[in-house]
């Protein structure tokens, strides 16, 4: 029986992995080992899109990428990790339980919004956090047409002043007057505990945050919180009631649950602690990568965050390293300590900044032609072309 390396995830982390574990497989010609990424659908979800509309068409199938490169898909819902016995449970496509061995384990099961326990929050709220919630909160714009005008109707609530949050925030004015009409007053209300408009984006490009917000009409209501929700609006910390048919919530994501199966030190985010090599510490068969990881991208004391700027080459280095672990070569250490935002602000435009201390380069629309070259072109993998795709696999490709 061939040893076998196995994916949890086909994220950006989990394609990535496989592509570099196939090309450093490739190079040492060996016919004795395998490759194989279990995960529910063969297709790599453009989840930093899911703030956009046609949410259902942010994917990119990667099963004949997969084919070319000679490693196996396997449909299913991961559901335990056995790290003593080298195994892994999972639900197959028709709901069976099934189970797979291993000799070197990715984990690259990405993460998951951060739901605390909210009143109304899980029944009334919604998320960008994965496709299908994105979809659900779609179709909730849309039907909002059908509902008599009101305040209530024409009013969106975004809690949560990060990244995700300022993107969905400029993104839905338009998006809500495209099903409502030109002329619709519209209100997008943020919600945010930190003290002004941007501040978990750094100084850098706070004035551009705010140039977008104003221009789209978006309220930032800063140093409260979202401590109600339900059908008719939102209850603040400060006892004010703000009447809304559509609450967004953003405040924050954690690793994947898979995580607490695997024996490790964790961040505050539940991610599993790893060497330069991605090994989960204390681990001697199992890499974590991507959200799931907090690993070090430079000397100086950043890890690396939960984006897919961080996660690409992540995977590049883990599937590399699981696979140099079985043919007995060295591994490559992970290092990324270039670091970028490019922050879309809607209409206005986007805003592109450099360094941990994010040092504005491009603002409006230099920034929105940069953010679209990324989202629509750098984030998706490469065509079923063995070669490229092989080629474009090397961890030590330099990118940021």
């Amino acid at each position: 029986m061939k040893s076998n390396i196995l994916i949890i995830g086909a994220g950006f982390a989990g394609v990535w992995s496989a592509l570099s574990a196939a090309r450093l497989l490739d190079q040492a010609q060996r016919d004795d080992l395998s490759i194989s990424v279990l995960a529910p659908q063969p297709e790599l979800r453009i989840r930093p899109r899911f703030y956009e509309a046609d949410v259902h068409s942010l994917k990119a199938p990667v099963g004949e990428l997969f084919e070319a490169v000679g490693v196996r898909f396997i449909t299913g819902n991961a559901e335990a990790i056995d790290a003593e016995g080298r195994s892994v449970s999972y639900r197959d496509a028709n709901g069976q339980h099934q189970q797979i061995a291993y000799d070197r384990l990715i984990l690259a099961a990405g993460s998951q919004v951060a739901r605390p326990p909210v009143p109304g929050l899980a029944e009334h709220a919604f998320d960008v956090d994965q496709m299908e919630s994105a979809m659900k909160l779609e179709a909730h714009l849309v039907g909002l047409a059908a509902l008599p005008a009101s305040p209530a109707r024409h009013t969106v609530v975004v809690c949560g002043g990060g990244f995700t949050g300022i993107e969905t925030a400029t993104e839905i004015p338009a998006r809500l007057r495209a099903v409502l009409g030109s002329d619709t007053p519209v209100r997008v209300v943020m919600v945010d505990r930190a003290e002004h408009a941007g501040a978990a984006l750094g100084a850098g490009i706070t004035p551009s945050i705010i140039a977008a917000c104003e221009q789209a009409g978006v309220q930032w209501l800063a140093g409260t919180s979202v401590v109600a929700v339900d059908a008719g609006g939102v209850t603040l910390d400060n006892g004010e009631y703000i009447a809304s048919k559509t609450v967004i919530w953003t405040v924050g994501v954690k690793a994947s649950p898979l995580t607490a199966q695997v024996a490790g030190e964790r961040d505050a985010l539940g991610r599993l602690k790893v060497d330069d090599h991605l090994k989960v510490i204390g681990q001697a068969h199992i890499y974590a990568t991507g959200d799931t990881a907090w690993a070090a991208v430079d000397e100086l004391g950043n890890h690396a965050l939960m984006t897919c700027q961080h996660a690409i080459p992540m995977g590049r280095h883990s599937g590399n390293n699981a696979m140099a672990d079985l043919l007995g070569v060295a591994p490559v250490a992970y290092r990324q300590p270039k670091y970028v935002t490019c922050l879309d602000l809607g209409e206005w435009g986007a805003a592109y900044s450099e360094g941990w201390a994010r040092e504005l380069k491009l603002q409006g629309e230099e920034g929105k032609a940069l953010k679209r070259q990324i989202n629509s072109v750098w984030i998706y993998p490469p065509a079923a072309d063995r070669a490229l795709a092989l080629a474009a696999a090397d961890p030590m490709i330099a990118i940021v």
